[in-house]
């Protein structure tokens, strides 16, 4: 069974930086070719992918918002993806998600598809 689990969300000024953790478990990484988005919801605004990675290829996928100031990248040994966030603003404020999804050739830049989500860590940041 998938389970994804968020971390490292927090309250930041703008300026700062966060790295936000997505752990997963029923899956290895090093054996898996998968796609892993993380995702936002503002309050009160839709949810959105910001970035992704496909891993069969080391694809990634940004955000127009986000490019240049998020990095997604992953670790085998520790089952684990990231999402380093720097020069964060205020309107990168909302609940951050990861999810994935497992079919070949899965594109990171497509929001669809994925089945398995995290319960979310809240990023918040103040000006």
């Amino acid at each position: 069974q998938v389970q994804l689990v968020e971390s490292g969300g927090g309250s930041v000024q703008a300026g700062g930086s966060l790295r936000l953790s997505c752990a997963a478990s029923g899956y290895t990484f090093s054996k898996s070719a998968f796609c892993m988005g993380w995702f936002r919801q503002p309050p009160g605004k839709k949810r959105e992918e910001v970035a992704g990675i496909y891993t069969g290829t080391g694809t990634t996928y940004y955000g127009d918002p986000v490019k240049g100031r998020f990095t997604i990248s992953g670790d085998n040994a520790k089952n684990t993806m990231y999402l380093q966030m720097t020069n964060l603003k205020p309107e990168d404020t909302g609940m951050y998600y990861c999810a994935s999804k497992h079919h070949w050739g899965c594109s990171p830049s497509d929001p669809d598809g994925y089945n398995y989500w995290g319960q979310g860590t809240q990023v918040t940041v103040s000006s």
